[in-house]
Order: C-alpha cells, then sequence, then structure tokens
C-alpha cells in the first residue's frame, strides 16, 4: 500500500494589517487625551458665589463679599485690600463695611469666601462681625479658584456655582 502523501497546505492568517490599524487608532486616542488634559490644566477654574437660603430661594437680604487670604482680605467687588495688620482698625475698609452693614442689619449680610491659607484672617474677620452681631454666612474656595460674583438669575455655562446656604 501505498502511503497517502498529505499536501494540506496549512491556511495561515496574518494579522500584521490588523495590528497596524490598532497601533494608529491607540495612538490617536492617547493624541486626544493629551490635548483634552491639556486644555483642562490650563483653563483656570472660575467659581461664581451666589446667596441662597435652605429652599433655593435668594436671601432678602444684600450680601456683601470678603475674600480672606493669608496676608489680608479683599473687599469685592471694590477690590478694596485689608492687610491682616489693619483687620481690626475701625478706620480701615473693613471697619467702614462694618459699620455700614451692621446700621442696616435686617438688608445686609456679609459673605466670606476663605483661601486655604486664610484661615488665621478668617478668625480674626469671623470674631468681628459677631462681635458686631452681623449674619456672615462663609465658603471655603480653593487656592486657585478666580472668584467671580453675580446676581444668581445668571448663570454661566464655565463656572462652577457655589451656594452658600
Amino acid at each position: 500500500m501505498r502511503k497517502r502523501s498529505s499536501s494540506r497546505q496549512l491556511n495561515t492568517v496574518e494579522l500584521f494589517p490588523f495590528l497596524s490599524v490598532l497601533v494608529c487608532t491607540i495612538g490617536t486616542l492617547i493624541l486626544l487625551i493629551i490635548v483634552s488634559a491639556s486644555q483642562i490644566l490650563n483653563s483656570q477654574s472660575e467659581v461664581a458665589l451666589i446667596a441662597k437660603s435652605e429652599d433655593g430661594k435668594n436671601q432678602k437680604k444684600n450680601p456683601h463679599y470678603i475674600e480672606c487670604r493669608e496676608d489680608g482680605i479683599i473687599i469685592h467687588p471694590s477690590q478694596e485690600f485689608v492687610a491682616s495688620e489693619d483687620i481690626t482698625n475701625s478706620g480701615s475698609a473693613l471697619g467702614q463695611l462694618i459699620l455700614q452693614v451692621s446700621s442696616r442689619k435686617e438688608q445686609e449680610y456679609i459673605i466670606v469666601a476663605v483661601r486655604p491659607d486664610g484661615f488665621p484672617v478668617f478668625r480674626q474677620v469671623r470674631t468681628l462681625l459677631e462681635q458686631a452681631d452681623i449674619d456672615i454666612g462663609f465658603e471655603p474656595i480653593d487656592q486657585g479658584w478666580k472668584l467671580k460674583f453675580k446676581n444668581s438669575k445668571l448663570k454661566t455655562q464655565n463656572s462652577k456655582l457655589i451656594s452658600l446656604k
């Protein structure tokens, strides 16, 4: 008997075209991730402070805004700076603001935005405001956030909204 010679041809599948397409797709996705991440890191965060009550409605009182930093406070929106040494001085811009708000306690109050390095200054400011029996609200904010003070009816798309209760 004769042996059958098997002349089977092995079918092989080449994966090179598939792998090259896969590598190109992965490279494109990595490029998109890098571009998106760099745009996110380069943009500054904005924070809009809006005064609201617990039920989500605006307060009936008009807010005045103060930002506490390590070196002092900034009264917004006028951007008046009061150094930390002058906070207790009644002739400073903060002293004048406290006098103004204390004479109109039923119509006005103060909202304090506190930077991470501004808590010692905030304690001084809070003590002064509590001694004057002024209503206050406060919100810790991140060091890199840019503050924006707006009416609550105006909402921006690219800003984080912090509601103070």
